[in-house]
């Protein structure tokens, strides 16, 4: 299975905001969302960033609130890790273990065409084992 495969079943939308947004905003967003992160464009849709629940918990930590009011631009992870739709689920396990993050942005010619988390991995990846499983158990039903 690959990229194309997941966002065609999940759909394509992906909660965006501006460089520009405050944090206590962006907060608003995951939270309203029920999201762990969300993606900064540009007014092209190009990726600008990613700001994720936990960047912001680590500078509110650090710095205290009066932070919430400063932009994402200042916070955000920068040189944000994207893939493409046919990049498989393997290559997808592989980055985000390396990368140690949670949300891949899809890109395509440049712009956001959509997001992955960890859970749409874990959750078709499941679904590839249990498809292989039921495969296996009719191949030696039937020899």
């Amino acid at each position: 299975m690959n990229v194309n495969a997941i966002l065609k079943q999940k759909g394509r939308e992906v909660e965006t905001i501006r460089p520009e947004t405050t944090l206590m905003q962006a907060a608003a967003v995951l939270a309203k969302h029920r999201i762990g992160a969300v993606v900064v464009v540009d007014g092209t849709n190009k990726v600008q960033g990613i700001v994720s629940e936990r960047d912001i918990i680590r500078v509110l930590a650090k710095t205290g609130s009066d932070v919430l009011g400063h932009p994402v631009s200042s916070v955000m992870t920068r040189n944000v890790i994207s893939c493409g739709e046919h990049d498989t689920l393997d290559q997808l396990m592989a980055a985000m273990t390396t990368g140690r993050f949670r949300h891949l942005p899809v890109t395509k010619n440049g712009e956001l065409a959509g997001i992955v988390s960890i859970g749409d991995v874990v959750k078709y990846h499941l679904a590839e084992i249990e498809m292989e499983a039921s495969a296996m158990k009719d191949y030696i039903a039937h020899t």
